[in-house]
């Protein structure tokens, strides 16, 4: 699937704001399956200074700073995007999981080293004994790892309800497991917690879903928004993605902008400024395939 995407993010404020310095996790990925051909990243006004890096865990950081007066700033970022479509998992043999588990210490190589960091807690993704009680109920002794995986990914989508009014960005993961509700990044981050509170290794990752309208209904635009799911190493299947949110196994609806420990790292656009008084912030989010 080849598509367009659009993310807009715009903020008014009461007052002028005199500085500001901004990050941005705005650019897909070039891997796990996909390729960005294009991006580009418009600021209005137009910024005093602006920069590139790629962050520790290979993710394209924009950075720009207005040094300015200004009482709106707009961030367009528009990227084309080719997603490759992956084999459906259930399809696929898979180690148990706690094999999977117990070779992750042992292998010392860069690439090894670099999973197993996904193993420990985080900022965002605490670990815990009622969080690996909630998972071991799908993971039993000697289970392969995707059932297992499966399991769980669909007792998060049936057991916690989508409730964009039940948390914030900075709501902790017990208090979402004990509500059960929350939106798609606090389902991502819950599942995360599960599993590395059993020793296994998953990262956060923030991207976007194609959403499809239902049947004689238009396409609104600006209907889509950005999205959150996971990605859990399975030994010699690598890196596999699920979403809670929606049930599924990521395939070529899902496009990803970044991955990281959780939320804080790749948080689309973060950074400081000065004054401004009260503040409100609208995002539009296009996914567009190309041939439509």
């Amino acid at each position: 699937m080849k598509y367009r995407i659009s993310h807009n993010t715009t903020y008014q404020y009461d007052e002028t704001v005199p500085v500001c310095q901004n990050q941005a996790h705005l650019t897909p990925r070039n891997d796990g399956g996909q390729a960005c051909a294009y991006h580009r990243l418009k600021v209005r006004p137009a910024p005093s200074s602006t920069n590139k890096r790629i962050d520790y865990f290979g993710n394209t950081v924009s950075l720009f700073s207005i040094a300015h007066g200004h009482k709106r700033l707009s961030v367009t970022a528009t990227s084309s995007v080719e997603v490759s479509r992956r084999t459906p998992m259930e399809s696929l043999a898979s180690p148990s999981w706690e094999d999977v588990r117990d070779a992750l210490p042992l292998n010392l190589s860069k690439q090894g080293l670099e999973t197993y960091q996904f193993s420990f807690a985080s900022p965002r993704v605490p670990l815990g004994r009622e969080l690996a009680e909630y998972a071991s109920v799908s993971f039993p002794h000697n289970r392969p790892i995707l059932k297992a995986l499966k399991d769980l990914n669909e007792r998060i989508h049936s057991e916690f309800a989508y409730d964009p009014t039940a948390t914030t960005v900075s709501t902790p993961v017990e208090e979402v497991l004990a509500n059960r509700r929350g939106v798609c990044q606090d389902l991502a981050h819950l599942q995360i917690a599960c599993l590395r509170s059993l020793g296994l290794a998953a990262r956060y990752v923030s991207g976007y879903l194609r959403t499809v309208p239902l049947d004689g209904q238009p396409r609104l635009v600006g209907a889509d928004a950005s999205h959150a799911w996971l990605s859990v190493f399975c030994g010699p299947l690598d890196w596999i993605d699920v979403d809670p949110t929606n049930n599924v196994f990521a395939a070529a609806d899902h496009i990803t902008v970044a991955w990281a420990r959780d939320y804080s790292d790749v948080c689309p656009i973060n950074g400081m400024f000065i004054g401004g008084g009260h503040h409100t912030m609208k995002v539009a989010v296009d996914v567009v395939p190309m041939d439509a």
